[in-house]
């Protein structure tokens, strides 16, 4: 985890406005010196989710959510840790200074950039839908079976020919030039004359995961306009291509809980599917869908990755290249076969969403596509057919970097192409490949289970903290400092614990704020690892179960092993096997 100045991390702190955090997901109305809503995390039809004005938490009476602006942003929005900081930090226009530099961004400050990507979205929107040069882009996209309400839900808008209109409307609004080449809206060329970065183009906003513009795809709807089909943002401070999805803020959290997502090519293609319903989909920007997007899908926790690239022959190479980057992480790619030369938005609009649905259903195994992709250019009925198509997926599997997962592949490669399995082992220099991560098992860091067991317990109370006081409670009951066994573990239960009876703040941020470097360190060990805050309840006792169920086995073998090295009296012997016996019968159970 990146570890941030406390001054800057304090600031935060001082400014975040939970009101604000919360508001797009839940309809807040004033009660008293309260704001009451339906609460996002459970359905309810009475509002039991209150925030109390001047407060920092939120807390539903119905399902029992409770916390601050982290929590609400890791639990609504499964974010992890360090997102959820940095989005607040971009959101409230805080610059989070690292530990180890004091050197300042130059140029505009973010906040103002994404002023002016706003102010951008809403001009392109009204250019669209009130303008007379709007019109012809209007038109393509009904004649696309694109309507009003769709077009209003995803902002999508109009950027005009005239550089002027644009630059003349934000001037006047007082966005400057620098920001909008910052914000990458126009840009420079012969020294000093400017231009606007879209032109004559249908444009649609590209969001951060709370929902701001960090940029735009912008589509031709005509020929004669220069250019690629799809013209993207370039990078920016907020803008990074190679790390955002197209769709993710509206699909993030059902891909979370269903763990899995759609991934589609074109950005019309993940909005109608979000919009027929099928809101877990996402988009690549432009033909980029790399490592990093997998990674940002695998920390949602998706175990399934459903490739509907378009029916050509193209979206067939594409999902066998896309669907390698989830089969190399062990994460299962299943490919939707779709009809030659339709797409996604073409098929929701002509069949409708359960016609798509059915073909999820039957959606093929990542293998199993791939060998029959390769019978199309390849004779598998001969030795020679069989042998050209093992090797070339025996190169990609030789790179996957999940051991079981190889194995379960190889076996499967086997029956597809109907070869004894050992001939495939054989072609493998390895019959199990270790990960390229970690080649060697000598390679491999020391794995302490109590150390891993004991952060695990942390972990939820750090984020549980003032939320769940009989869970703290429950804790505090069963465990003690001399429970612990790992030094660096037993250090953190008494910081959180001594916080706690003096008073002091106890919510992630705030704690966080008070630790020296080494204790950083070791709280971003505890916050990398996500886990699910509905089920704290059952993680806690869980964890306190196996850590007293430990201590209590070593307290036995101490005691066998005392009485087998044989240096003890007869009644020494004898009393060790009564209090032997005693602690057998004697399991630990948890207090409270």
């Amino acid at each position: 985890m990146v570890l941030y100045k406390k001054e800057s991390l304090e600031l935060l702190r001082q400014k975040i406005d939970l009101l604000e955090v919360v508001a797009p997901y839940a309809q807040l109305q004033r009660a008293g010196s309260a704001f009451k809503a339906l609460c996002p995390f459970h359905e309810e039809k009475t509002a039991s989710f209150i925030i109390q004005k001047g407060q920092n938490h939120y807390h539903c009476f119905g399902c029992g959510a409770h916390g601050d602006a982290i929590a609400f942003l890791m639990n609504y929005l499964k974010m992890d840790f360090v997102e959820a900081i940095e989005t607040l930090a971009e959101r409230f226009s805080v610059a989070l200074e690292k530990e180890e530099e004091r050197e300042e961004r130059k140029g505009p400050a973010r906040a103002l950039l994404r002023e002016a990507l706003e102010r951008a979205c809403r001009f392109y929107h009204f250019m669209l839908l009130f303008s007379e040069e709007g019109r012809e882009a209007l038109n393509y996209l009904f004649q696309r079976g694109i309507d009003l309400q769709f077009i209003r839900n995803f902002t999508i808008g109009y950027a005009p020919k005239s550089r002027e209109l644009f630059q003349r409307a934000l001037a006047k609004e007082g966005v400057s030039d620098e920001v909008l080449k910052e914000a990458g809206l126009i840009s420079f060329f012969d020294g000093e004359r400017k231009r606007d970065f879209f032109s004559d183009r249908i444009t649609f906003p590209i969001l951060d995961a709370m929902g701001n513009v960090i940029g735009f795809s912008a589509r031709k709807f005509r020929e004669e306009t220069s250019g690629g089909k799809y013209v993207n943002s370039p990078e920016t401070p907020l803008f990074k291509k190679s790390h955002v999805l197209f769709g993710l803020s509206y699909s993030r959290k059902r891909i979370a809980k269903e763990q899995r997502v759609i991934v589609v090519e074109g950005q019309i293609d993940a909005l109608r599917l979000i919009y027929e319903g099928l809101n877990f989909t996402v988009a690549g920007q432009g033909t980029a869908f790399g490592e990093q997007q997998v990674k940002e899908l695998l920390a949602l926790g998706i175990t399934r990755a459903y490739l509907a690239l378009d029916g050509d022959a193209a979206g067939r190479e594409a999902a066998i290249k896309i669907g390698d980057l989830f089969q190399k992480k062990g994460t299962e790619a299943l490919i939707i076969s779709l009809p030659e030369g339709k797409d996604p938005d073409v098929l929701m609009r002509e069949r409708g969403p359960d016609y798509f649905l059915s073909l999820l259903e039957k959606s093929q195994g990542y293998l199993s596509f791939c060998v029959a992709h390769a019978s199309k250019s390849i004779d598998l009925t001969t030795p020679s057919g069989k042998n050209q198509c093992a090797k070339q997926l025996l190169d990609r599997i030789k790179n996957w970097e999940e051991p079981l997962f190889v194995h379960e592949s190889l076996n499967q490669l086997a029956q597809l192409l109907n070869i004894p399995d050992e001939i495939i082992q054989q072609e493998m220099r390895d019959p199990l490949p270790l990960p390229k991560r970690a080649e060697r098992i000598g390679s491999l860091p020391r794995i302490d289970p109590n150390r891993i067991l004991e952060m695990d317990l942390l972990r939820w109370l750090f984020l549980i903290g003032n939320s769940h006081e009989e869970l703290v409670l429950l804790i505090q009951k069963n465990l003690k400092e001399e429970d612990f066994r790992a030094m660096e573990c037993k250090k953190f239960f008494l910081l959180f614990f001594t916080a706690l009876e003096n008073k002091d703040p106890i919510d992630p941020l705030a704690f966080l704020i008070r630790l020296d470097e080494e204790e950083k360190q070791l709280f971003s060990s505890l916050m990398e690892k996500r886990v699910n805050l509905e089920k704290a309840r059952e993680g806690i006792f869980e964890t306190v179960e196996k850590i007293l169920q430990r201590n209590w086995m070593e307290k036995r073998e101490a005691i066998r092993q005392k009485i087998q090295t044989g240096l003890s009296s007869e009644e020494e012997a004898m009393a060790l096997a009564r209090e032997f016996d005693e602690l057998k019968r004697q399991p630990p159970r948890i207090v409270g």
